[in-house]
């Protein structure tokens, strides 16, 4: 097997023509080709095999861009399911048990074998799930599912051309506006981190919540979705009453479904309000995940937040991990994080009152400058994961 190395080089050229330091002028157009400025600018010499880093990155890129709609495809059609238990299977056996076309099957294994996310056996032609690749692809409720990230991306890329009108314009784009995908897709990606980390090491970082969790209390959870974190809280403090607002009417609609499934509708409501404007008051937990930064005034979302909480209540706000400054954030999470920000977070600011636009990289500082604004006198970094900052905020 010839195997592609950071050394087999992709681009031969002559030295002429990839080391020259003329004077170039280049002229950009937009996509009619009408003509929108000129620019001239001295080229620097290239350095071979920085390109050729760039391009061996690329290649993997592109491997990965184009196999994510087969991740979605295997997701959907129970592929990946049908082989979580790990043992050798054919491709026409995989096909048999999906009820889905051979031919077709055989080209997903083996993108999905040169993508490391299914092992082949050429001495017996079968493929297997190891069972790390089982427990990221084939569950569902572990603590990693990725399938969840991949109906996003889906989403985005089917808003590509009115996220382009939206870059050219500077309005906002509505998380209520993007394709569907989005908020299945959203609910089955953070769910897992939830289900790791949410009721055995986020609350329990917090001066005293979990006590009041235990003993019953008031909670409020702002921006909840599909309610996969209101749910899940529900289930692991029996004694607590639950409210889950979010201005997406079909996000609530889906999330009363479920707690409706899962017998708990009796002490779990879900009601459509924006963060500004939920009802209720003298709450003794309020929670915000991963939302704060999506809003278009947190700072107005923070003072009623301020407002609703009891005297000595908690506000909790799950943020993604961000440094205060770009350079820390450059780096393969920062690299989600800001593509996400650009087409889902920013946009969805932007489309609200105040558009603030804060940004999935706005980091401790400025989350900090948002709540002490809203009226809260302690904020602290209470715990965090390689994804995640857990802030804690009381009056």
């Amino acid at each position: 097997m010839t195997l592609l190395s950071p050394r087999t080089p992709l681009l031969s050229a002559p030295a002429s023509i990839l080391q020259h330091d003329q004077l170039s002028s280049v002229a950009i157009t937009d996509k009619e080709g009408i003509p929108m400025s000129t620019a001239v600018s001295p080229v620097r010499p290239l350095d071979p095999d920085k390109l050729q880093h760039l391009l061996h990155q690329a290649v993997v890129d592109m491997g990965a861009a184009m196999q994510s709609t087969l991740i979605l495809i295997g997701d959907r059609l129970g592929l990946y399911r049908a082989m979580g238990d790990c043992q050798p299977v054919s491709a026409a056996e995989l096909a048999r048990r999906t009820s889905t076309n051979e031919r077709y099957v055989r080209e997903w294994l083996n993108a999905n074998a040169a993508g490391n996310y299914v092992e082949y056996n050429p001495a017996t032609d079968t493929y297997a799930m190891t069972p790390e690749q089982s427990f990221a692809l084939a569950q569902d409720d572990t603590a990693v599912h990725l399938p969840g990230f991949y109906h996003m991306l889906a989403s985005c890329m089917k808003d590509e051309e009115k996220l382009t009108e939206v870059f050219r314009t500077g309005k906002g784009f509505g998380w209520h506006e993007h394709e569907k995908g989005l908020f299945e897709g959203c609910e089955r990606f953070f769910r897992p981190g939830y289900l790791a980390n949410l009721t055995t090491s986020w609350i329990p970082a917090l001066e005293g919540v979990e006590d009041k969790l235990k003993n019953g209390a008031r909670v409020a959870d702002i921006g909840c979705g599909h309610g996969a974190s209101t749910l899940l809280m529900a289930q692991t403090y029996p004694k607590s009453e639950f409210f889950g607002f979010d201005y997406h009417d079909k996000s609530i609609e889906q999330a009363n479904k479920k707690a409706q499934a899962g017998g708990v509708d009796n002490r779990v409501h879900f009601d459509v309000a924006p963060a500004k404007a939920f009802p209720g008051k003298d709450y003794d937990f309020v929670a915000c995940f991963d939302c704060l930064h999506d809003m278009g005034d947190p700072a107005g979302a923070a003072t009623h937040v301020r407002k609703s909480l009891s005297s000595n209540g908690t506000w909790m706000i799950v943020e993604p991990m961000a440094g205060d400054d770009i350079t820390s954030n450059l780096n393969p999470v920062g690299r989600i994080y800001y593509s996400a920000s650009a087409i889902v977070c920013v946009p969805a600011s932007r489309s609200q009152e105040v558009g603030l636009g804060l940004g999935a990289q706005a980091g401790e500082k400025r989350i900090r400058n948002v709540v002490t604004q809203g009226g809260f006198t302690h904020f602290r970094r209470a715990t965090e994961t390689p994804f995640n900052m857990v802030f804690e905020a009381r009056p």
